[in-house]
């Protein structure tokens, strides 16, 4: 039986990827992006995440199996969206889809980033108005950091975020599962114009040092994603996966 899925950040990058793979099964995708969707929108603003939620309700009446939150920016000049989009963007439309979500079986997958491991203490206090759910505060104090501080930030957040729905009763304990991918580099077109500029790929050679030879390709986040949210078991919750060619191994061999 066809599934129905929503998958945002859906018109190009890992996001086009994963609903081209679930849609290649015979699936429903409902597309979510600012252009060329089922369902355009900013999620960079609050009207645009809540035009999300009221239009897939009248889209999907008799619920969804899973959503896949790929919407995402790495805009040096807006910190302030990055904020909205990244954190917001995600917690407020799967938090939103709530009651459409199968249960048992509802699936719910956040791609996050290896960036999250370049968190500095200097933005707790931006994490911790993420994960309290002051979007205004969060929006605010982005727009005195840098890029630099802002993404690695909110992508931490968003894990953490993930991992404590994850494990409430109403989530966990009705068979809904919330897992996060991280990926490291991938070759997306937001990354390649920075992956062609050899100072800034150096930088982020240095930073994010890898293992496997080459790029990730949109393709193979998108296969793990289709895993994610097609698995049967009930019983993968909470988890921060590391698709990043060995960068966090690297990183972090004793898990601090």
């Amino acid at each position: 039986m066809a599934k129905t899925f929503v998958v945002t950040g859906s018109s190009s990058g890992i996001g086009k990827a994963i609903a081209e793979r679930l849609e290649s099964h015979g699936d429903r995708v409902i597309r979510v992006s600012r252009t060329g969707a089922d369902v355009p929108a900013d999620l960079g603003t609050a009207e645009g995440r809540a035009k999300v939620v009221a239009q897939i309700a009248e889209l999907a009446p008799d619920g969804i199996d899973g959503i896949c939150t790929s919407a995402g920016t790495s805009d040096a000049s807006r910190p302030d969206l990055v904020t909205a989009t990244n954190y917001f963007g995600t917690t407020e439309i799967i938090e939103g889809l709530y009651s459409l979500l199968r249960k048992p079986g509802g699936r719910c997958v956040a791609i996050s980033s290896v960036g999250q491991l370049q968190a500095g203490e200097d933005t707790a206090e931006l994490q911790e108005a993420c994960l309290a759910g002051d979007v205004d505060r969060a929006v605010s104090m982005s727009n005195d950091m840098t890029l630099m501080q802002v993404y690695p930030a909110t992508k931490q957040a968003l894990s953490i975020w993930a991992r404590g729905v994850a494990t409430r009763p109403e989530w966990a304990g009705e068979g809904i599962m919330v897992n996060v991918i991280s990926p490291g580099i991938v070759e997306t077109p937001m990354n390649r114009a920075a992956l062609a500029d050899p100072e800034l790929a150096a930088k982020r050679a240095k930073g994010a040092p890898r293992v496997a030879k080459g790029d990730a390709q949109p393709d193979d986040i998108a296969e793990l994603a289709d895993f994610l949210l097609n698995c049967k078991t009930n019983h993968l919750i909470g988890q921060v996966i590391f698709h990043d060619s060995g960068t966090e191994a690297l990183l972090r061999p004793q898990l601090k």
